[in-house]
């Protein structure tokens, strides 16, 4: 759902979107499709894959009493680090690229 006070996203905020809630939940696992939680709001590439249950659940959702977040002792910059390591697994590194 769009929220009337940010601004709709551009092409390639979409589609990192899309790559974002077709990841399992970062917190506990559960698979895809996932809810797209930004940090701050309106900054897509800020955002971390996650389940409805951790997302706006009101004991284990990081908009609620964040239980299970506490569990797994994940706050919002270290479920970034996650969601990016994941993201960047198979993505090739300078060394492994072909020279052009």
């Amino acid at each position: 759902m769009q929220s009337k006070n940010k601004a709709k996203p551009t092409a390639s905020e979409r589609l990192h979107i899309a790559r974002i809630k077709g990841m399992p939940c970062i917190i506990c696992d559960n698979p895809a499709p996932s809810e797209c939680h930004e940090i701050n709001q309106g900054q897509w590439f800020t955002s971390m894959p996650l389940c409805a249950d951790c997302h706006r659940g009101s004991l284990n959702g990081i908009h609620g009493q964040r239980r299970l977040w506490n569990v797994y002792k994940m706050d919002e910059l270290s479920a970034l680090n996650e969601t990016i390591r994941k993201l960047s697994e198979g993505i090739p590194t300078r060394g492994d690229l072909s020279p052009f």
